[in-house]
């Protein structure tokens, strides 16, 4: 009862933090570079505001889940789960974190002459978060289809 608790925790934790950072890639980015700058700054500013404690709970969530799992059930992918969830946080914490703060100095002042690579590199960091994030809720499905197929 227990693993299936905690499977069930992977799955949407996994899926929470894949879908989150799929749309934030998808449209967030999308939108972001379809409006002025000042709009950008002042809207991604604010979103990060929001996202922090958020986005924060889910990351740990999906690692400590799918880490659990793998103890409890001894399931490496949900292991190899657990690592791409800490992944995503530190590409979050030391990629896109840093390139925030940058931005919420940009929203109240001027943008430095070489701001659309930083902002490029902050999309990429998004990118690659946002895979890692994705392959980890593959992997906890993967694991969830062959335990079903295995109680039948």
């Amino acid at each position: 009862m227990v693993i299936r608790l905690v499977t069930a925790l992977c799955l949407l934790s996994t899926g929470l933090l894949a879908g989150a950072f799929g749309y934030g890639a998808v449209n967030v980015a999308t939108t972001f570079n379809a409006v002025p700058l000042d709009v950008r700054l002042t809207f991604h500013s604010a979103l990060m505001r929001m996202n922090g404690p958020v986005m924060q709970t889910i990351m740990a969530l999906a690692a400590l889940s799918s880490l659990a799992l793998a103890m409890l059930a001894r399931r490496y992918l949900a292991g190899v789960a657990g690592v791409l969830a800490v992944l995503s946080f530190l590409i979050t914490r030391f990629g896109n974190v840093p390139i925030n703060g940058q931005i919420k100095v940009w929203a109240v002042g001027t943008p430095p002459a070489d701001y659309a690579e930083i902002l490029q590199r902050w999309e990429i960091f998004t990118v690659i978060r946002t895979l890692t994030a994705f392959v980890a809720f593959v992997l906890i499905i993967t694991l969830t289809v062959r335990a079903q197929r295995g109680d039948r």
